[in-house]
């Protein structure tokens, strides 16, 4: 996996500084990236192959990140703050969660954790440097008819507080950085206008989440905007907002000692003590019926409802006929999940899910961040934190805030309560080992904060080690070369923009285009497009927007025979200053001669110029 990826590296250039119990790697989280580099099958077959090229592209990326922070080190002070967040969530499976016991339930005001934990950091001169947010929310406000690489509420909320805090810096560039992390989000979205059948509008808050006419894949929830993007930014903002008042007032210092532990586990075979005399085990991994359904943010297509606690003849014999039948062990195990895949028991051409996790706290003075390996719902995380500040008491650390870092080191799907997991909806149906795996979690983050407690970190084993597969599924979605149109060459404009334009309109430039992909290996340039304004007085042309600016968008058309148009949009901002602009895209084309390797060239295009003039 890129972590093992990322290790392996770091540990060569930074020897024994960096390791597996002190680095956490954690993803923002968006359903709106590159895919294909993930090396367990079940993810790989989604994204059609796994794509060595964005593999290495990730880890580059990642470790250039650590390079630049560790560059970058120098001492500082770290304030935590904490508040609620509000109007930006709802529980997108709310009859799971009524399946909690009533008393648990009545402790807690909501069904969704609504708090969000700040940690601000300074020098010494009290300047900032930085924060990192905690926050329960799924970042779906793009929604699955979505083709875009877009960072979601999340990203657009850390790109505001970036760009407010570094003035004068293309978006991706300055010192503040902006990190908005995923915490306890498993059943929590930010499309708060909820559930409706899209065909009527009526309401499907059900517990199959499906509509009278057309069933399951009628019912989807709607954010607050006019469209996704304007969802995105209003929840975004919201985020922005409350993180941005956390920091400002937070003044309570974090003090005390660092310390790490860390251990890999095979989650297939956890003996779970449910009380003093009876066990429980995890199973090998399976998704279930429910999967196939997806959710209210984003249905599954092939009218397979949530909520099912049996099996479908028609897919069951399909599934044997091309994968082999699951064996009984497995089937009861999950019970009462009907199994739609067991991918515990498929193996070719690599596993299909991961069967060894890891587990990890790292605690910074009376802070305890414990890394999870999937997308834990509401109440599962209520209880980790739960059980896991319990066991710090126990030994002797009072108070301790646990935070739930959600999407750490590998991913496993999503983990319910016991009782959640019986209803089956989407994210039981991908509690991929079984009915205890809560409970296993809860087992192993006790003994990690015990061992810090107790100062036997020492003595933690480190688990099995996961594997590392060589050869891997080969992206079915060949390598052609690049062709540019008879007469024309790469970067040529096709359509100019026209010659004058207002505040609030959107330009749009044609070029000659190239497989974006290829500037994944060939990294001449740091952005796909600019656009660009002239200053008079100096002469020269001043970078105003970059891709990962908010108002441009960057569509690729694939033609036939290794034609493509890139089209470039800027949807001009309200504080765009009147003048002379233009566009510039930039791309990787792939070469080969006869006889020879392909290589990959890089080019760019400048747009004719146009006018932006105040109403």
């Amino acid at each position: 996996t890129g972590e093992a990826e990322v290790l392996n590296r770091l540990q060569s250039k930074y020897g024994s500084l960096y390791r597996r119990d002190n680095v956490i790697l954690s993803g923002t989280h968006t359903h709106s990236g590159p895919a294909g580099y993930f090396q367990y099958t079940v993810f790989v077959v989604a994204s059609e192959g796994f794509s060595n090229r964005t593999f290495q592209h990730m880890v580059t990326g990642i470790l250039k990140s650590i390079d630049i922070a560790h560059t970058n080190m120098k001492p500082g002070k770290i304030f935590i703050n904490k508040g609620n967040v509000d109007g930006v969530q709802i529980n997108r499976s709310p009859y799971s969660y009524l399946q909690n016991p009533q008393s648990e339930r009545a402790r807690y005001s909501s069904n969704t954790d609504k708090e969000m934990v700040v940690l601000k950091m300074v020098d010494l001169n009290g300047d900032d440097l930085g924060l990192i947010s905690w926050f329960a929310i799924h970042p779906v406000s793009m929604n699955n008819s979505n083709h875009l690489v877009n960072s979601d509420n999340v990203g657009y909320a850390s790109y505001l507080l970036e760009q407010e805090k570094n003035k004068g810096y293309l978006p991706g560039q300055g010192p503040f950085v902006a990190a908005f992390a995923s915490s306890n989000l498993g059943d929590v979205s930010p499309n708060i206008l909820g559930p409706r059948c899209i065909n009527t509008g009526e309401s499907c808050d059900n517990a199959d989440s499906t509509c009278p006419i057309g069933g399951s894949n009628m019912c989807i929830a709607m954010g607050p905007g006019q469209d996704m993007f304007d969802s995105t930014q209003i929840i975004g903002r919201a985020m922005y907002q409350r993180a941005k008042e956390l920091y400002a007032s937070a003044s309570q210092e974090v003090t005390g000692p660092l310390a790490s532990a860390h251990q890999w586990v095979d989650m297939t075979n956890v003996t779970v003590w449910l009380n003093s005399t009876h066990t429980a085990k995890t199973c090998k991994p399976a998704l279930g019926y429910s999967f196939a359904a997806g959710t209210i943010d984003g249905v599954g297509g092939l009218n397979f409802t949530q909520g099912k606690t049996e099996g479908d003849p028609f897919w069951d014999t399909i599934r044997d006929q091309i994968l082999g039948k699951p064996s009984e062990e497995i089937k009861e195990c999950h019970k009462p999940k009907p199994i739609l895949l067991h991918t515990g028991e498929l193996s070719k051409p690599h596993p299909w899910h991961p069967n060894i996790v890891d587990v990890q706290i790292i605690t910074l003075g009376s802070l305890a961040i414990t890394a999870i390996p999937g997308e834990f719902t509401t109440m599962s995380g209520r209880r980790l934190r739960e059980a896991v500040q319990a066991e710090f008491a126990s030994h002797g650390m009072q108070n301790m805030t646990v935070v739930i870092s959600g999407l750490c080191n590998v991913y496993t799907h999503y983990i319910t309560t016991y009782e959640e997991y019986q209803a089956q909806r989407y994210e039981a149906a991908s509690t991929i080992y079984g009915p205890h795996t809560l409970s296993a979690y809860i087992q192993l983050f006790r003994n990690l904060a015990k061992a810090i407690a107790t100062d036997t970190v020492a003595n933690l084993s480190r688990g099995p080690e996961p594997p590392f597969f060589q050869q891997l599924i080969v992206p079915l979605i060949a390598n052609i070369v690049d062709r540019a149109p008879t007469g024309r060459t790469f970067g040529d404009v096709l359509q100019p923009a026209k010659p004058e334009y207002r505040v609030g309109e959107v330009v749009e430039v044609i070029f000659v285009g190239a497989n974006p992909k290829n500037s994944a290996q060939n990294q001449t340039h740091q952005t796909f497009l600019t656009v660009e304004k002239y200053e008079a007085t100096s002469t020269s042309w001043q970078t105003v927007c970059n891709d990962a600016s908010w108002e441009t968008r960057f569509y690729w058309h694939k033609g036939l025979l290794g034609l493509s148009n890139a089209t470039v949009e800027w949807h001009i901002p309200d504080t765009a200053q009147p003048g002379i602009y233009r566009i510039r895209y930039f791309g990787h084309n792939r070469k080969q001669d006869i006889l020879k390797p392909a290589v990959i060239l890089s080019f760019e295009g400048t747009s004719p110029t146009f006018e932006v003039v105040t109403t």
